[in-house]
């Protein structure tokens, strides 16, 4: 049970609470592992930030396909009459 004490036969314990990615309320009968909401939040805010100014997705971070390959692609997507 949540919040049973150690002679509870099963123990249960949302992630979210264990890896503290809620920073504003903490139960009691949470031990927290990590606090994972900060990062959370400037990952998230960061890649915002480069969308928006349109530095991801880079070229790096794309794939493309040779236009002969492409040709033939679209040519096996035809359906005949």
């Amino acid at each position: 049970g949540i919040g049973a004490g150690v002679d509870c036969d099963g123990q249960v314990l949302v992630y979210h609470d264990l890896l503290g990615l809620f920073d504003r309320f903490q139960p009691r009968f949470v031990k927290q592992y990590a606090n994972l909401s900060q990062t959370i939040v400037e990952a998230l805010t960061a890649y915002r930030e480069d969308v928006a100014t349109r530095r991801f997705p880079a070229e790096e971070h794309t794939y493309s396909m040779d236009a002969a390959e492409e040709t033939a692609f679209m040519e096996g997507l035809e359906i005949g009459d």
